[in-house]
C-alpha cells in the first residue's frame, strides 16, 4: 500500500510504503531507484498487525521503480502501485508516480 504526502512547496513527497501481513515474511526491505536498490538503506519496521511500513522523502514530478526484499530472499511487488514495468530479469517492478 502507498500513501503519498506532498510538502507545502511541492517538490518533494513524503511516501509511506506498507507490506500486508499476508506476505508472511520476518523482515522486509524497501528497495528502488530511489535508494540504488540497496537491500539496507530502507529497513522497514514490523508493524502490531504482522505487516511492514517504512516512509521515505523523493523529490516530486517523477517516477520511481521499486520492490520488496523480504527475508532476504523473496522480491515482491506492491499491489496497490501506480503501475508496473518490466526489468531486465523477466519480472515487473512496482511504480510509484510523484
Amino acid at each position: 500500500m502507498l500513501k503519498k504526502n506532498y510538502s507545502k512547496t511541492g517538490r518533494f513527497c513524503r511516501i509511506t510504503f506498507k507490506v500486508p501481513a499476508d506476505m508472511n515474511a520476518e523482515q522486509a526491505a524497501l528497495c528502488g531507484e530511489f535508494n540504488n536498490w540497496d537491500r539496507t538503506t530502507n529497513p522497514m519496521k514490523r508493524l502490531k498487525d504482522g505487516g511492514f511500513s517504512t516512509t521515505i522523502s523523493v523529490p516530486s514530478g517523477q517516477s520511481y521503480r521499486f520492490r520488496y526484499l523480504l527475508d532476504d530472499q523473496r522480491w515482491e511487488n506492491d499491489w496497490e502501485a501506480d503501475a508496473y514495468v518490466p526489468n531486465e530479469h523477466g519480472s515487473d517492478d512496482s511504480l510509484v508516480n510523484v
